[in-house]
């Protein structure tokens, strides 16, 4: 392959690092990798030490994407949960099929069951973010670039694996979609002894009111968009959604791996500067722990006013979908709600 990858989120971001991981498991197997990054600092230093063509741009100029698919055959697309999804994909699929390339992966959402007819109906998607996801799904289809859709992975380590096997066997892979899950099914109990055993002590899994999350998400600095969006993952988490058809083997069919678990997925967290057991780090969390409840919340129906978000008019999560609850032995979606 003489021709260089573009990757989009090189540089990883707050919110994820699978345009990082992409761009270097590609290097590392010796393919040339285009970074594309928003900014040049020290992270995009690093990409260029380990032979990364770097280029400094913004997925929403249609100039720095055009000039950044020259002389590119493969290219992957990912971008963080803020404002401008639809118009990054646009520009970027435009931009894909003008530059004549011959596969995109995108990084996209959990959308429900293939076979549903509800699965592409946008008046149904569970949330405005599910309805961008939606439509910018069908524009990478509609540009014709043999778009490969990555549903929902929960590993950044997992999504960026298949998303490089599949950029470097377009001919296997494309026009696919890939639903990457872990190797099996945990609930809060499971989850919360496998954190235990990454930071080396007991922790317990304690039911939260949604709005002390919300609160405490918003303290910790997360951004208002990707709040609000977590609102609906949250009801969808509560109905079993992300219980459907998993797990699957897409991992291990893809990239002949299997996927990593949660345990293993925790120990990578726990070990991050801010996540270590420091006096620094107790304080900050004690801390915010106590203002959490004291201060404002995002006002979110106000911000998607303000927006003028066209929200879906029939909004239907996975679990309310007939062929969903047949597929999977379920009744009565209320009940499966309740239970969880």
């Amino acid at each position: 392959m003489f021709h260089p990858i573009l990757v989009t989120g090189a540089s990883g971001g707050t919110q994820g690092s699978t345009g990082r991981r992409v761009a270097s498991l590609l290097m590392e197997q010796g393919t040339p990798v285009r970074a594309f990054v928003h900014n040049l600092d020290s992270r995009s230093d690093e990409l260029r030490k380990q032979g990364a063509e770097v280029v400094e741009g913004d997925l929403l100029s249609p100039a720095s994407v055009q000039a950044a698919m020259r002389n590119i055959e493969r290219a992957y697309f990912t971008y963080p949960v803020a404002e401008g999804l639809l118009e990054a994909a646009t520009i970027f699929a435009t931009a894909a099929r003008d530059a004549g390339l011959e596969l995109v992966v995108n990084n996209s959402q959990l959308q429900g069951t293939p076979g549903d007819s509800a699965y592409r109906d946008l008046q149904r998607a569970p949330s405005f973010r599910n309805l961008q996801h939606r439509l910018a799904d069908r524009i990478f289809d509609w540009a014709q670039v043999r778009a490969v859709h990555l549903q929902a992975p929960p590993s950044n380590e997992d999504i960026a694996r298949v998303a490089t096997a599949v950029l470097m066997d377009p001919a296997r892979h494309a026009g696919k979609s890939y639903r990457p899950t872990g190797p099996e099914l945990v609930g809060a109990e499971d989850m919360a002894k496998a954190i235990g055993r990454a930071v080396g002590r007991s922790v317990r899994a304690v039911p939260t009111p949604t709005w002390l999350f919300m609160k405490a998400a918003r303290t910790a600095g997360l951004p208002i968009d990707l709040i609000n969006n977590l609102r609906y993952y949250l009801d969808d988490h509560r109905r079993g959604a992300f219980e459907l058809s998993a797990p699957t083997t897409d991992v291990l069919d893809v990239t002949g791996r299997s996927p990593e678990d949660f345990e293993t997925i925790a120990r990578r967290y726990a070990a991050l500067p801010r996540n270590r057991r420091t006096f620094g780090n107790w304080l900050r969390q004690f801390a915010q722990l106590m203002i959490a409840p004291l201060s404002p919340g995002f006002n979110f129906d106000r911000y998607d006013r303000e927006l003028r978000r066209p929200f879906p008019s029939e909004p239907q999560f996975a679990s309310e979908s007939k062929l969903w609850r047949r597929e999977h032995g379920m009744t009565d979606p209320a009940r499966r709600a309740a239970s969880v």
